[in-house]
């Protein structure tokens, strides 16, 4: 694959065997957490306990480097742009740019707090079932029903996002294989110069939307209404302790800005 974007690695670890409620819940607080954080350190500092699930996790960083590696670029430029344009204390200049104090600190923490979220994820993704997280996410939305949320279709939704981008980016590599072999090249900022990467993606994408629907109607899909599973999720006494461990990091979190926060 280009990318290995959302990829689930099967394993029998805690982490693994935990129930996807409460892994994205965890996530939740997780984020909570690190957008509590009023510093560059702080946020650095909350965002560090993220390690020890990786490692519990067995997640090998090589992995872990391919799904950050995309967004180098992005962090990067979030970091320059906080550093170069935010006022405050000058503690050097380069030609009519300067760098302050508070641009490094801004830019540090809206770098940890993108990275270390975007990590999280990652290890949300890798660790459970794409299934799994639908239903759980649907578990979690069905109070919402009694508004009118409709909750088994959003969870279709996800299942088929998670499902299909991988998909479709497999699908965007063969293509741009057999293209070049045909000496097609790909050089260049004119969109022209796309055409024969993105229409057959775009065809190849629709017949798969076309398949999937009939194959959904086929079998009289309704939603969630009626719908039975395989699997039914409970919650174990690892996933209260993981859950408590996720609140008292955001609970801390939130303490420290408002106790020493600016």
């Amino acid at each position: 694959m280009l990318i290995e974007l959302g990829q689930y690695i099967p394993g029998t670890s805690s982490i693994h065997h935990l129930d996807p409620r409460s892994k994205l819940l965890g996530l939740l607080l997780y984020g909570i957490a690190l957008l509590a954080a009023p510093t560059g350190m702080a946020a650095s500092l909350t965002g560090a306990t993220i390690l020890p699930v990786i490692i519990l996790a067995g997640l090998a960083p090589a992995f872990i480097w391919r799904q950050l590696r995309p967004l180098i670029v992005f962090l990067l430029i979030i970091f320059i742009f906080q550093v170069a344009f935010t006022p405050g204390e000058v503690m050097a200049a380069v030609g009519p740019v300067r760098i302050t104090r508070e641009g490094l600190n801004y830019g540090l923490l809206a770098l940890a707090r993108v990275f270390f979220l975007v990590l999280a994820a990652a290890v949300l993704m890798a660790t459970t079932d794409p299934l799994a997280l639908a239903d759980g996410l649907e578990r979690l939305l069905r109070p919402g029903q009694r508004l009118g949320l409709p909750a088994g279709e959003l969870a279709l939704m996800l299942t088929l996002a998670l499902r299909f981008v991988p998909t479709l980016l497999e699908e965007a590599e063969r293509i741009m294989r057999a293209q070049v072999a045909r000496g097609a090249t790909f050089q260049g900022n004119q969109i022209k110069n796309l055409m024969p990467l993105v229409i057959p993606l775009f065809v190849s994408a629709f017949r798969r939307a076309e398949g999937l629907a009939e194959a959904m109607e086929a079998r009289a899909y309704r939603g969630g209404q009626g719908r039975t599973r395989m699997r039914e999720l409970h919650f174990r006494a690892a996933d209260y302790i993981f859950l408590l461990l996720a609140g008292l990091l955001a609970a801390g979190s939130a303490y420290y800005r408002l106790r020493f926060g600016s």
